[in-house]
């Protein structure tokens, strides 16, 4: 995430590094692909293979891996974490938090020897992104989750979160935060509004554009601008984005594709609209009112990262506890001030309108961090890329793109 000169009293400092990582290589998909079932059929674990002897009534603690900066610290002492100290009080739980993960990719290279050959990662809880989450499911890496130890996540969870076409019913992933891919803009500069994906393409914006290069960040924005339900869409739905963005580069439209650096050609001037994530814009319009972000008015992708529980974890219920607790109003209320992304609890709205603080109650009103009723109509998750179409996908993107 960008680092800003200066910033908002209660906004975060946030990490370079995106929280959905590019996929920079046709290799790594095709990696992907093949293990998703394409080559690999040994890397499957069958459902009674997952589990092993759940020690955590004796052994109370877990390990946490986790993503630079996406939990709240003290701001005085950034090794304190305030709702996790919290939450090892309530429970006597001790959690090894670990900041280990900077790529998707790279993370799933990590862990994936352990997890097709049937042994423990070392890690009780995980937080990726959900399109990768996606992979681990299909592979059957991971464990279901037991509601009986969750009513906060069977209470509060998002109805727009609850029921992705990878995780029917969220039982295997639980969002951690939530993110809105829409369009980012100078509104002064521009000196007009933007309401459709189309509206990147006039004339007026010719070399001032960016797109995100990676294919499971960028495609569902732009089949949305085509009218397209991302929750069903289909192969020719891709490749007519694809024929588009081609065209839009021939004709010197796009500036460039980017990966969580568009932040820097928007401050800049050098870019006018752009593909983006709507917790990056929040940190931007700390410093430049001007820079807006839209959903348009065909629709927007909205996205998790997600925790899950990996095979073969030895304190499964001590990290459903840890996952419910995150789901406590008050708690997901702390979180959302400090991270400033879609916050998955929307009764945390509450929580923060009532904060005596009155820029800690002006985040209840960010329809960036709590979507409005407007917004929410025009939110969706898309339709996963299935391990049959990505090395195809995967190569047609990455040559417009350039990687």
């Amino acid at each position: 995430m960008p680092q800003t000169s200066s910033r908002h009293p209660m906004l975060p400092r946030r990490s370079a590094l995106s929280r959905r990582s590019l996929l920079t290589a046709l290799g790594g998909t095709a990696a992907l692909g093949a293990l998703a079932g394409c080559g690999v059929p040994a890397a499957y674990v069958e459902p009674g293979d997952r589990a092993v002897t759940d020690v955590s009534a004796t052994d109370k603690k877990l390990t946490w891996a986790n993503w630079p900066l996406y939990i709240d610290t003290d701001d005085d002492n950034p090794n304190k974490r305030p709702t996790l100290e919290a939450f090892e009080k309530r429970t006597g739980i001790s959690v090894d938090y670990v900041e280990e993960i900077n790529d998707n990719d790279e993370f799933f290279g990590k862990i994936s020897p352990a997890l097709m050959n049937h042994q423990s990662t070392g890690r009780d809880l995980i937080v990726i992104s959900d399109w990768m989450c996606a992979r681990f499911v299909r592979l059957g890496w991971v464990q279901r989750m037991d509601r009986a130890h969750q009513p906060n996540v069977a209470k509060y969870l998002d109805p727009l979160l609850r029921s992705p076409a990878f995780d029917p019913g969220r039982r295997c992933t639980v969002p951690w935060q939530s993110g809105i891919t829409g369009i980012a803009y100078n509104r002064r500069k521009l000196g007009r509004e933007i309401r459709h994906v189309s509206d990147l393409w006039a004339s007026d914006l010719k070399g001032r554009v960016t797109l995100l290069s990676g294919l499971d960040e960028s495609f569902a924005l732009l089949m949305q601008g085509n009218g397209v339900d991302i929750t069903q869409w289909t192969a020719a739905d891709f490749h007519r984005v694809c024929d588009q963005v081609e065209r839009e580069v021939h004709r010197g439209q796009i500036r460039r594709f980017t990966g969580n650096d568009y932040t820097k050609d928007l401050v800049s001037g050098d870019v006018l609209a752009c593909q983006a994530y709507s917790g990056d814009v929040i940190q931007l319009q700390a410093d430049n009112p001007d820079i807006r972000f839209v959903v348009p008015e065909e629709g927007a992708e909205l996205w998790s990262d997600s925790l899950m529980i990996p095979n073969r974890a030895r304190h499964k219920t001590n990290a459903e506890r840890l996952i419910d607790y995150y789901y406590d109003p008050e708690v997901a209320a702390e979180l959302a001030a400090w991270v400033n992304y879609v916050c998955p609890v929307p009764a945390a709205r509450e929580v923060l309108a009532a904060s005596k603080d009155k820029d800690t109650a002006a985040l209840a009103d960010n329809p960036l961090i709590f979507p409005d009723t407007t917004m929410r109509k025009r939110l969706a998750i898309a339709r996963d890329i299935t391990s049959t179409e990505r090395v195809e996908f995967a190569k047609r993107w990455n040559k417009i793109v350039g990687l």
